[in-house]
């Protein structure tokens, strides 16, 4: 059946990336405070949908081939997830995250998009999500097929990333408690430094 393959990719997509990871906790804060969402969102995807369609298209095999590259993002990755972390510690410490919805103080959209991409590409886990993982569960398919399964798995992504993203209003009630903001941001601080952590000190693969 034609729509088997896509939805197998939908599926397989949507279960490794609605699982809580780096980005997604940059997203929800984004779409928390109502800064550049569109701009996020659409990096997001875009980011996402590109890695898709190269692990779709064997890049995967690189990464096998030259381990360097893999090691090469994972401490750069954790380096990034550490600063991001500290910082969050520092908000939450100083209850400086509770900006009022649509604020733009310290978040120019340059800021914001290079942030993203950093979260979208120096997180190695990604490569190995959806270069590696979705690429091999696609290589079981046939040629046509295997487009079908990634047109599902980028399916996925927009529908997560847009639902995290604009989603998040509702549940700007909570966030309207200055303490809600410092309890978020000391749950993101402990993420970051956490998978950091585990990024420096556990091989990948």
């Amino acid at each position: 059946m034609p729509y088997a393959p896509a939805l197998a990719g939908f599926l397989a997509s949507a279960g490794l990336i609605i699982a809580i990871g780096a980005q997604n906790a940059f997203v929800l804060r984004q779409g928390l405070q109502r800064r550049h969402v569109g701009l996020v969102v659409a990096t997001c995807m875009l980011g996402d949908i590109t890695l898709i369609l190269c692990g779709i298209a064997g890049v995967g095999s690189l990464v096998t081939r030259w381990p360097w590259l893999v090691d090469a993002l994972r401490y750069g990755g954790a380096a990034f997830l550490a600063a991001y972390g500290v910082l969050a510690a520092w908000r939450a410490w100083c209850g400086a995250g509770g900006l009022a919805p649509g604020d733009d103080r310290g978040g120019s959209w340059r800021r914001v998009l290079l942030t993203c991409l950093a979260f979208t590409f120096l997180n190695p886990h990604v490569y190995l999500d959806t270069v590696l993982l979705l690429g091999s569960l696609a290589a079981r398919y046939p040629d046509e097929q295997r487009w079908i399964f990634a047109a599902g798995a980028c399916a996925a992504s927009v529908v997560w990333f847009t639902a995290l993203g604009y989603g998040a209003r509702v549940l700007l009630p909570v966030f309207r408690n200055p303490n809600a903001w410092r309890v978020l941001d000391g749950g993101i601080a402990v993420f970051m430094l956490s998978i950091a952590a585990l990024l420096a000190f556990r091989p990948l693969v």
